[in-house]
């Protein structure tokens, strides 16, 4: 059975962290992937690993703002080292600062393998994680994350496969095209069309309308995915989004 970790935004509206993490656990989950909220200082991060300890859950993967990673490199990496992650992860930029055009895209690109340039020579992963934005038409053939992958070949890819799908691109096809890239994946699902308006659009996995163990085929056979992290962006019930994902992952 594949390996599945968490993405923990999709509890930040529910109970405290130490249910969730045993929540987690008891469901089958083998780690998790943090974002900034809960490593905000010393003090949170100690109480993280704390928790993190008491369920037996790791946290491989991390995100961090583009900010925090071009401009604190050293609080990164003592984060990195405290919660023993071996990827750091940028998940966005803000929609007022994402650029329109080519010229923008590729400088943002060459500003990102910039500020990776600490972690890798620290022997991590460092790369981007996608929404839809980076699908969109620009100038030329090439869309921004062309761009933005072409800055470096080190710069890492975690696909948010439904993000893709979401943009109106065949994520198969940019599985392939970035296979080579792709470190991990947001498996995360999309609810039918009007349907849970809730929840954002959003779907338990399994049970919205992404092919799912077609697409986890190509990430297991054509990808260097080493960890798939369940996410839902808005859901109305974390454990029921963490149960049934699960129970449909197990048969991927």
């Amino acid at each position: 059975m594949t390996d599945y970790n968490y993405q923990l935004y999709s509890s930040r509206n529910f109970g405290p962290l130490g249910e969730t993490l045993k929540m987690l656990a008891a469901y089958g989950y083998k780690g998790v992937e943090g974002y900034g909220g809960l490593y905000a200082d010393k003090d949170k991060t100690d109480e993280l690993m704390r928790l993190l300890g008491d369920t037996g859950l790791s946290m491989p993967t991390g995100h961090f703002g583009f900010t925090q990673v071009r401009d604190d490199s050293g609080r990164v990496l003592d984060i990195v080292k405290q919660t023993g992650m071996e990827a750091v992860v940028v998940p966005a930029i803000p929609a007022d600062e994402r650029v329109k055009d080519a010229a923008g895209w590729a400088a943002f690109g060459r500003e990102l393998a910039e500020a990776g340039k600490p972690y890798w020579d620290a022997g991590l992963t460092f790369g981007w994680h996608n929404h839809a934005f980076e699908f969109a038409d620009i100038e030329g053939a090439e869309k921004p994350l062309d761009l933005i992958l072409a800055a470096d070949d080190r710069l890492a890819l975690e696909m948010d496969v439904a993000w893709v799908a979401v943009s109106g691109e065949d994520p198969e096809t940019w599985i392939a095209k970035y296979g080579d890239r792709i470190v991990a994946a947001h498996v995360k699902d999309i609810a039918p069309p009007g349907s849970a308006p809730d929840e954002d659009g959003w779907a338990d996995v399994g049970h919205g309308t992404l092919n799912w163990p077609s697409l986890m085929q190509a990430l297991k056979t054509r990808t260097n995915a080493r960890w798939f992290v369940m996410e839902h962006d808005n859901p109305a019930d974390d454990d029921r989004f963490a149960r049934l994902s699960i129970e449909a992952g197990k048969s991927l």
